[in-house]
């Protein structure tokens, strides 16, 4: 497990160093503006606030149970940015203009423009709720809520 973090720091290194959006703000769509094969994804009910999915979601997020999926290299292990150019998860203002479609189909497809890689390829669906999950609890002093948009 320990090399699985390793992996994630190189990995993070490597992108950086090709970064094109350092120092620069980032150009998002509109969160209304979900493809439409992403606008009927929501979150299971009941797994914004539970334990065990947010749990999960802390392994995958530090890369203990996927070596190539390490969100905590770029989104640092409490949501504080570590690259330029990384969303601050602990911004509520931000989080919650969200709608968890929109959460959903970012990090399946990652950020255009962006270090941000997709992981639909490497996640199933249900864990990248997971993930989301967790995520959300950082917009809330690192305690699991719901999801107001």
């Amino acid at each position: 497990m320990r090399h699985a973090g390793v992996l994630g720091v190189v990995f993070a290194l490597v992108l950086a160093s090709g970064a094109s959006v350092s120092g620069q703000t980032l150009k998002e769509p509109a969160v209304g503006k979900v493809p439409p094969e992403y606008r009927n994804k929501h979150m299971p009910a009941g797994w914004w606030t539970d334990p065990e999915v947010i749990e999960d979601g802390k392994e995958l997020y530090e890369g203990l149970e996927k070596a190539m999926v390490v969100c905590s290299s770029c989104h640092g292990q409490d949501g504080r940015p570590m690259l330029p150019g990384t969303r601050d998860l602990r911004d509520a203002a931000y989080v919650n203009k969200m709608t968890d479609s929109y959460w959903y189909w970012r990090v399946a497809e990652g950020m255009a423009d962006t270090q941000m890689q997709g992981f639909k390829t490497m996640l199933k669906e249900e864990k990248i709720w997971q993930v989301i999950a967790y995520e959300h609890t950082f917009s809330h002093g690192g305690k699991p809520a719901e999801h107001v948009h």
